[in-house]
């Protein structure tokens, strides 16, 4: 079904649904789902939402007032269980979530990932409406509604998510991407980064991410932590454990940075990301993080464009529509990484100043 039409759902009357998101990953993907709480807060204000995630990014949305309670999928678990061949305990452990789930009663279930295991999680629920956002490998079939947005016609940041919410009769204006900051976690980062020695302004260099063909350079990251000291501003790197070792090289480039990979938790992360003056990242989950937590951000696309548009003035886009971009996961330059090559130093540091200062930017983006 087409975003724009509302979708006739069978909902009761006379009482608030009940409403399972089924987004169960990546940390990303999950920050620009979030806004589908607020869509869905705005189209019934008394429902209970839950939201069925692994738990790796649960933290993402444990300190959300907005939702009414989070459920883990065990995936690493279920994994581990199957690769060593326990399959009856496998079995239990699937029969426990499909109890756990359906004692909920859920009314309405959105998959909002459209992969076979996230499909299989909606139906496990049991609810009597299942809606899938681009469906496929299967899933559709476990689907009663199917959303098909079509591709690139939003440029905005989680455009996608946005139509599943129009589609559920939200107003687009109702989707705003969702992070809470935890008070514990606010008290943990603040300790961090105070005993880190890192006092006044300072900007968040988020530079990790999974493929290489989304990173940006690492003597690339040291000129442009020096350049933002010169400014007096602290560069803060931020990433997690599996960042540890590319952060101390960055580092030893840039003696001015502080270094802070693998020293945050998930939602410690979060509350730091809420203090920076300004951020600068590659397509990571930290990056959107910083449009969600209306921190001025840079974010530096290349072989991937996950959006253009950050729906926002305080965040912007730098990317170039080479011929061969976005190739997502099969570069063809040999390993040179033009598209990110093209973001030199001094272009990213004067679009983050002047995103800092308040003035108007310069146009960054060089699109088909």
């Amino acid at each position: 079904m087409n975003a724009a039409t509302v979708l006739p759902l069978a909902l009761p009357a006379g009482r608030p649904p009940r409403i399972l998101i089924v987004r169960l990953s990546a940390i990303g993907d999950v920050v620009m789902a979030s806004g589908l709480i607020r869509s869905l807060r705005a189209r019934w204000p008394d429902a209970t939402i839950h939201w069925l995630v692994e738990p790796v990014a649960a933290p993402l949305l444990a300190h959300n007032p907005r939702l009414d309670g989070i459920k883990r999928l065990p995936r690493a678990e279920w994994r581990r269980l199957w690769r060593e061949r326990q399959l009856g305990k496998l079995a239990g452990e699937v029969l426990a979530l499909r109890r756990q789930l359906r004692a909920e009663r859920y009314d309405l279930v959105l998959d909002a990932q459209g992969l076979l295991k996230s499909g299989v999680c909606a139906w496990l629920a049991g609810a009597p409406q299942r809606v899938g956002l681009r469906s496929h490998e299967g899933s559709q079939f476990l689907m009663h509604h199917r959303v098909m947005p079509p591709r690139g016609a939003d440029r905005r940041i989680g455009s996608e998510y946005r139509a599943l919410g129009v589609a559920l009769g939200a107003a687009e204006t109702d989707f705003r991407l969702d992070l809470a900051v935890g008070a514990a976690p606010r008290e943990r980062a603040r300790a961090v980064l105070a005993e880190a020695g890192v006092q006044g302004d300072w900007v968040a260099l988020c530079p990790f991410t999974t493929r290489p063909q989304k990173h940006w350079f690492e003597d690339r990251w040291a000129e442009l932590a020096a350049a933002f000291a010169e400014r007096g501003l602290t560069p803060v790197i931020v990433g997690g454990t599996g960042d540890v070792e590319a952060a101390k090289r960055i580092a030893a480039l840039a003696p001015m940075a502080v270094d802070l990979a693998g020293r945050l938790k998930l939602d410690e992360t979060v509350a730091a990301l809420a203090e920076a003056a300004l951020l600068v990242g590659v397509d990571t989950g930290l990056t959107h993080m910083g449009t969600a937590l209306d921190v001025p951000t840079v974010a530096l696309f290349g072989s991937t464009r996950p959006y253009l548009d950050t729906a926002t003035p305080r965040s912007v886009v730098l990317y170039d529509a080479l011929p061969c971009s976005p190739c997502r996961r099969r570069p063809t330059c040999a390993g040179r990484f033009d598209c990110m090559r093209s973001l030199q130093v001094p272009r990213v540091f004067d679009t983050a100043m002047r995103l800092l200062g308040g003035a108007p930017t310069i146009p960054i983006i060089s699109a088909p």
